[in-house]
């Protein structure tokens, strides 16, 4: 009888044991269902102000859903060979049911990848594959109407030439403004023109000169760059490149050499590394964008009908209505007397939408079909069919090529 007892108390508190392993995985299994696992892969790291971007956007997704999401992040990943790929399986192996890819030059394998897991939800930035076949439920696009952003630097940047010519310190039918640009994609030709549209606005006698480094993010070779567009008469500096080699090389030569020159940045104020030169920069913010596409995955909504998107495919884009530009790094000590007051009428004219960027008596080339040619007294909207730019035409006459 006693063994009979033990017995029946080992097999229950076994039983006891069991049902509470058993409730354990129920509730586990449970919980991580409810949990939204999402990927970012990363061309670099936080070393760089374009990635600090995504990574501010990052944490706040973080920190607006809290235990409801896990984040994992691949850094350094190359864009060449299967490097994304091999990133996106190993984010799709941990669960990942959304996932965020934050370089142009991932767009095949992000869409390859998409086609290969329809049951994750794939966001590509700056890139323009979405409305192309084959056409995906779980393929997205997103940009920010940066052009907007550079517009308004470029009158920032030409209410300081116009004072420096008022004071004597340069001549009016000699201002030269200098662009650092990575390469000649329609991104960058379409902000470098942008730019230049805002300082012609305010001083039509402008010209401009762009070198271009092939490299989105190498500091020497950017700061090299810049010092050849100062060498060549530049007195404002702009940049679509990652690094602040730029700004310290309008720094160097205004402070070392006494050179009359500034500075426009990028990604990030640059006022640490340029105090006496760096005028202001401008960003695209995309944190509206990435809480919006984690919190309709939640929701099981589709994502661009919680952005508002204007455009039929997976696409979103956004400019100062929407919150998704910034003007960053705004140097007040070296302002032009009344830049405040423009930068806020222009802001509000974006966002009634009462500014066309693209437009003038200029005829601008596309470098790559000197066939194909668009006469700006005909307004180019740009982001009108995406969101990422489109404008790929040299202006003649203003913007030369070095």
């Amino acid at each position: 009888m006693i063994k009979n007892k033990y017995v029946l108390t080992v097999l229950t508190v076994m039983a006891g044991i069991l049902i509470m392993f058993l409730n354990t995985k129920i509730f586990s299994h449970s919980k991580d269902e409810n949990l939204l696992k999402i990927g970012f892969i990363y061309n670099a790291d936080t070393a760089t102000a374009y990635s600090i971007n995504f990574f501010r956007s990052q944490t706040a997704l973080e920190d607006t859903f809290g235990d409801k999401v896990q984040v994992f992040a691949k850094y350094n990943i190359g864009e060449n060979g299967t490097a994304c790929e091999d990133a996106i399986e190993a984010l799709v192996k941990e669960g990942c049911r959304l996932i965020f890819t934050v370089s142009y030059g991932y767009g095949e394998a992000t869409k390859k990848m998409a086609a290969k897991y329809p049951e994750v939800q794939f966001c590509h930035a700056t890139g323009d594959l979405a409305d192309k076949e084959p056409l995906l439920a779980n393929y997205h696009n997103f940009m920010g109407t940066i052009h907007e952003g550079r517009y308004l630097c470029g009158i920032i940047a030409g209410l300081k030439i116009r004072e420096l010519i008022a004071s004597g310190k340069i001549k009016r039918n000699a201002v030269k403004v200098g662009y650092v640009g990575a390469f000649s994609y329609a991104e960058v030709i379409s902000g470098y023109t942008a730019f230049y549209l805002g300082v012609h606005s305010i001083v039509p006698e402008a010209e401009m000169l762009v070198r271009y480094t092939n490299t989105w993010s190498n500091h020497v070779i950017e700061k090299k760059t810049a010092e050849k567009l100062i060498d060549e008469g530049c007195v404002i500096i702009s940049q679509h490149s990652d690094t602040s080699g730029p700004a310290i090389a309008c720094e160097e030569a205004s402070v070392k050499q006494g050179k009359t020159v500034f500075h426009v940045g990028y990604n990030q104020s640059m006022i640490d590394v340029a105090p006496t030169t760096s005028l202001v920069s401008c960003r695209i913010d995309w944190t509206p964008y990435i809480l919006n596409a984690c919190r309709a995955v939640m929701e099981g909504k589709k994502i661009e009908s919680l952005l508002k998107s204007p455009y039929k495919t997976n696409d979103s884009t956004g400019g100062f209505d929407k919150g998704w530009i910034e003007i960053v790094g705004l140097n007040r000590h070296i302002l032009a007397a009344g830049t405040e007051e423009e930068i806020s009428k222009t802001e509000k004219q974006f966002k009634a939408g009462t500014i066309s960027v693209f437009k003038g008596n200029f005829i601008g080339v596309n470098p790559y079909d000197p066939s194909d040619s668009w006469d700006l007294r005909k307004p180019f909207n740009e982001c009108e069919k995406r969101s990422a730019p489109a404008f790929c035409y040299v202006l003649k006459d203003v913007i030369e090529i070095k």
